[in-house]
């Protein structure tokens, strides 16, 4: 029985930086196969076509270069628990930052110019690296593992849009799983529930009873797609639940006022 989590656990470094790489190109190529026809697509990401989106991937993985670029902080001000509230805080910036750059620039060549970049920029870093970010300065492994996250949560959104084209990097769909399994147990702490996302990821959570042995009287399981795509809100906990994408045994099993975790 895994413990409660009272943090987001550790990520190996290396593992993390070869997650990011791997990811990003697989976006790059399917990128650079798109159709004027195919970046003008709705996404489900509001009022974004599939330009706006690719805008936005080429800001995520531009701001590892450009941070680094930067004079390296004094010390760390932001853990990995502490930076799902504080993405919360940008949407509108967010929003504005990929339909300017969407507007301004060609997105193949957009994204292709952040890829470059990315592999030059991590060349030689340190892991002890402190990295100044819009939130404040982060451990570039942290770091690295909020941009696995939001490649990954993106690449679904891609694939959303315009078909499965983009093929999903195993350690990056299991970092992803896995720190936002980590964010539900720190949001509601407890563990009455067990939430299990095979093949990566059990955490507890909610107040109540614990049990100690044997089967949880609460558990929630479900697919790492399904639970990305609820944990940031692409779909929600009733819809899943009647797709039988989520099962959910147990009175407390039920985590429609815990979702979505990211915005």
């Amino acid at each position: 029985m895994p413990p409660a989590s009272k943090r987001v656990r550790s990520f190996d470094p290396a593992r993390t930086r070869a997650a990011v790489l791997t990811q990003y190109r697989h976006v790059r190529a399917a990128v650079g196969e798109l159709t004027p026809e195919q970046l003008a697509e709705p996404t489900r990401l509001g009022a974004w076509t599939v330009r706006e989106l690719v805008a936005h991937l080429s800001l995520v993985l531009g701001s590892v270069a450009r941070n680094l670029e930067l004079p390296e902080p004094a010390r760390q001000e932001l853990t990995l628990d502490a930076y799902p509230a504080a993405t919360s805080t940008v949407a509108g910036a967010v929003d504005t930052s990929a339909r300017s750059t969407a507007a301004e620039a060609d997105a193949e060549e957009l994204f292709a110019r952040a890829a470059d970049r990315v592999e030059e920029a991590l060349a030689g870093v340190p892991d002890e690296r402190i990295v100044p970010t819009r939130f404040g300065a982060m451990r570039l492994p942290d770091f690295l593992v909020t941009r696995v996250v939001e490649l990954v949560v993106h690449t679904d959104d891609l694939n959303d849009a315009i078909g499965p084209a983009v093929p999903m990097d195993g350690k990056a769909l299991a970092i992803t799983t896995r720190f936002l399994a980590d964010v539900l147990a720190l949001k509601a702490p407890g563990g009455a529930v067990e939430v299990r996302v095979p093949p990566y990821a059990v955490v507890q959570c909610v107040e109540g009873p614990r049990h100690t042995r044997g089967t949880p009287p609460n558990v929630v399981e479900t697919d790492p797609l399904t639970w990305l795509r609820l944990a940031t809100g692409r779909t929600d906990w009733a819809a899943e639940l009647g797709a039988a994408k989520v099962s959910a045994s147990g009175e407390r099993a039920d985590l429609t006022e815990l979702l979505p975790l990211l915005g």
